[in-house]
């Protein structure tokens, strides 16, 4: 199995890459945020905590996430892997990650980083809130903070995946089609 992290701040394309990336190389994406979502929409206990931290800006904890993860690694038939977007966001969940993949005798295999300025990222989470509809985007007080956090919590997981040899930046500026050239030039090398 192979598996990638999509990495990059709020509003860098993520999603709208991960669709073309699952595609081509046969990998099933697993969005926290959207796992996160089904939770909210479902009106279960887990996903009315994460609705109010989400709606707050902040992450939701740990080990909630990490369970949703590991079900899905489980679960998965007839694919070559899986591309994590929004997961790890910081360095013990990627710590947690390694522990879990090791387990099964897995490692990571590399992150594809996005790369866009934070006035780009306000610019384009205000665009997706009015194309979406999606309350956690339309605010921003909330989207300040959601860059506050990738910043102070998520940014330090370049140096750790740098370290390791495993990350890849991408210049997440141009057209959809641009990025995308240059993600799946550097996948074609795994």
């Amino acid at each position: 199995m192979k598996y990638f992290i999509l990495f990059g701040p709020p509003g860098a394309g993520k999603g709208t890459q991960a669709t073309a990336m699952t595609e081509k190389y046969n990998l099933r994406h697993i969005s926290t945020g959207e796992l996160l979502r089904k939770e909210i929409a479902a009106g279960t206990e887990l996903g009315l905590k994460a609705k109010a931290l989400i709606d707050a800006g902040s992450l939701v904890p740990d080990e909630i996430v990490e369970g949703m993860i590991e079900s899905e690694f489980r679960s998965a038939r007839d694919i070559a892997g899986f591309l994590l977007d929004g997961f790890p966001r910081n360095t013990a969940q990627a710590e947690d990650l390694d522990a879990m993949l090791a387990k099964a005798g897995e490692e990571v295999t590399a992150t594809v980083s996005l790369m866009i300025p934070d006035e780009t990222i306000k610019e384009r989470i205000r665009h997706r809130a009015s194309i979406e509809g999606r309350a956690d985007d339309a605010n921003d007080e909330t989207i300040s903070n959601r860059i506050a956090t990738y910043h102070e919590k998520t940014e330090p997981l370049i140096g750790y995946y740098r370290n390791s040899g495993k990350y890849n930046e991408i210049d997440g500026l141009g057209t959809i089609e641009e990025v995308r050239s240059k993600i799946f030039g550097l996948m074609d090398k795994f």
